[in-house]
């Protein structure tokens, strides 16, 4: 399915895991592409010597070169100077016609957790394609692709993650499940006390049943807040798949409340796909009756 892959590389670990899910993801035939972002010329070092913009390079391509000897696998070197780590990601991603930038996660925090670092944040917001983020000691524990979830709440956003991970889950063989987080409505709390547990029951599995009506999938339901179901849910996944928000530059990643809080807690890689194109206005309203607090 993705068959141009930009892998951002640092010379750390995140590097490492990084490539290990980009070649998971990868197709037979597909392109993959390794890049450090580096500082150079205008951005740093103004006025230095032309030499010393040469050895930067040099360094930046023997980090890539490295970096995949390490990981046994066949990639072009795009080494690039810019300002930022996502502002190279994105330039090279469109040089290359990427449909998918992959980058590993911080160190920081417990191993096997997407967590976002500034350059990991930096890759996903505004990315011109989807993005991947392989969880801390992705590459120390090798898996087959088994289960992929996808995070919906019934708008078109979700409608695309399903639609991209209908199709990945065919490619790998994997099974394919959705999970729904439902609140009660406030309107259950007026006029006095309420059977908020037969309540909730009855939402949990009035959404399993929606869910199910999908087809071809596993359903899961559950009741609370969206970003910390998913969490708990992403534990017994292989790659967990959020649709990006409707809002900002069409074809670009845009993340809402819910994706930007469980990318610091999902426990398994995780895929955010960048903006659908526009959808009609009834589409949209539709969606958003259903929706809980944006993926």
């Amino acid at each position: 399915m993705f068959e141009h892959v930009v892998v951002g590389i640092d010379g750390r670990e995140g590097g490492r895991d990084a490539v290990a899910l980009a070649a998971k993801l990868l197709p037979v035939g597909g392109r993959l592409f390794l890049t450090n972002v580096y500082a150079g010329e205008p951005y740093v070092w103004r006025g230095g010597s032309p030499a010393h913009q040469v050895v930067v390079r040099e360094d930046a391509l023997a980090l890539l070169s490295r970096a995949r000897e390490e990981a046994g696998v066949t990639a072009e070197l795009r080494p690039i100077a810019t300002a930022s780590v996502g502002e190279g990601l994105h330039a090279v991603a469109e040089d290359v016609g990427a449909d998918l930038i992959v980058v590993g996660s911080s160190r920081r925090g417990l191993v096997g957790r997407v967590l976002l670092g500034d350059d990991t944040r930096a890759a996903l917001d505004g990315a011109p394609c989807a993005v991947a983020v392989a969880p801390a000691g992705h590459a120390g524990h090798p898996s087959l692709m088994r289960e992929i979830g996808v995070g919906y709440n019934w708008t078109p956003e979700s409608e695309h993650a399903l639609a991209v991970a209908r199709e990945l889950a065919a490619e790998h063989g994997a099974k394919l499940s959705v999970f729904e987080a439902i609140s009660l409505p406030a309107s259950l709390y007026i006029g006095g006390p309420a059977p908020v547990h037969e309540a909730v029951e009855d939402m949990v599995n009035g959404a399993r049943e929606r869910l199910r009506a999908l087809g071809g999938v596993e359903p899961h339901a559950a009741y609370g807040v969206p970003f910390e179901e998913l969490a708990v849910y992403s534990a017994s996944l292989d790659l967990l798949v959020l649709g990006s928000r409707g809002y900002g530059p069409v074809g670009r990643v845009i993340h809402g409340s819910t994706s930007r809080q469980l990318a610091r807690a999902a426990r398994c890689p995780l895929l955010v796909l960048p903006k659908i194109a526009a959808t009609s206005a009834a589409e949209g309203a539709e969606g958003r009756e259903h929706a809980e607090a944006g993926v």
